[in-house]
């Protein structure tokens, strides 16, 4: 049985405590030493019959036991282990992120991917309860995060994205929405959502059609984000041992833009929302946490969480008993004082 303090920094009151027990010894022994200048042992016995120099110390005692116990309970200590059932109501969203050479271009700063991969974070640590998941796609699609909870895992994978070549010549958009599609498990068809992230261009595989199989038949909805300019867009740079290039084809230099057209039909057709970030530095975390809100969650599987037993209520309980006891002890001994009355 492991004993663990879940606020240790209620812990750092015992240095005040300590500073008053000094404060408390002080004068205890300053008031002995008053009353024994005043006069010796023998004479003050008769003259103050009722004076203790036990019980200062007792209270003293007492007090700042109490004073202990309070900063332990402030400590939320606990020890021993319960389970406790949990039943988790969210929905199911996996992130699709463009990572074609496209998603280069800096007309989004640094670049279009990272700032995807910025969003995409953004909109994760909005959230509390959904499974989330991540795919990237330039030419095939591959899951690389399937649905989870553990949003570290998330990040983690979202910062180690790097741009791909595409095999087939340009990205896939709408292979990815069907895999993404697939990845989802369970028979209820609601509270399931795919956000896209990328610049919208697309070689030929029908997104649209994808995003509307997707609602029409899963119940998924489609959200797209567009990232890159839309009039003069941004070179692709390559990076060489001979320092920085620019992609080019038939000797003139590949120019992308972002195609909203294509993004904005996705989301019509997968009953979502297309946010046209383009180029801004823009709250998307928030944008999308709206934007996911009109989902219906889902009732999952109850769940076993084992957690540690809070324990703070014992030494709550114990300081108050020791300043119940702090107040019955006094000074002066009651039957003392009216002997000596008598």
């Amino acid at each position: 049985m492991e004993l663990e303090f879940a606020n240790l920094t209620a812990l750092h009151w015992l240095w005040a405590i300590a500073a008053l027990t000094v404060l408390a010894v002080w004068g205890i022994s300053r008031r002995r030493g008053d009353m024994r200048r005043f006069a010796d042992s023998i004479l003050l016995a008769k003259i103050a019959p009722s004076f203790s120099t036990a019980r200062p110390v007792l209270r003293a005692a007492l007090l700042l036991g109490a004073l202990t116990a309070i900063v332990f309970g402030l400590s939320d200590p606990r020890w021993g282990i319960e389970q406790v059932e949990t039943k988790r109501r969210g929905a199911d969203v996996i992130f699709v992120l463009d990572v074609s050479r496209s998603m280069l271009a800096q007309d989004a700063t640094p670049d279009r991917l990272e700032r995807a991969k910025q969003f995409a974070s953004d909109a994760v640590d909005r959230m509390g309860g959904d499974r989330v998941g991540l795919l990237d796609f330039a030419g095939v699609p591959a899951i690389r995060v399937p649905l989870t909870l553990n949003y570290g895992a998330m990040r983690s994978a979202l910062a180690e994205l790097t741009p791909k070549q595409s095999l087939r010549g340009g990205s896939m958009l709408g292979d990815a929405i069907r895999v993404a599609s697939e990845s989802f498990v369970g028979e209820a068809n609601v509270g399931r959502a795919i956000v896209v992230l990328s610049d919208g261009e697309d070689m030929g595989s029908f997104p649209v059609e994808a995003a509307q199989q997707a609602f029409e038949e899963h119940g998924i909805r489609v959200f797209t984000v567009g990232i890159g300019d839309t009039a003069e867009g941004g070179r692709i740079p390559l990076e060489s041992s001979a320092g920085r290039t620019y992609l080019t084809h038939d000797g003139q230099e590949v120019w992308t833009k972002m195609d909203p057209d294509t993004l904005r039909a996705t989301a019509e057709a997968g009953g979502g929302v297309f946010i046209p970030a383009g180029t801004a530095q823009i709250d998307l975390g928030e944008i999308i946490e709206l934007s996911l809100a009109e989902l219906e969650r889902q009732e999952f599987e109850v769940s076993s969480v084992h957690r540690s037993i809070p324990r703070f209520q014992w030494p709550v309980a114990l300081a108050l008993l020791l300043l119940l006891a702090e107040c019955a002890v006094r000074d002066r001994s009651t039957q003392q004082m009216v002997g000596g009355v008598a």
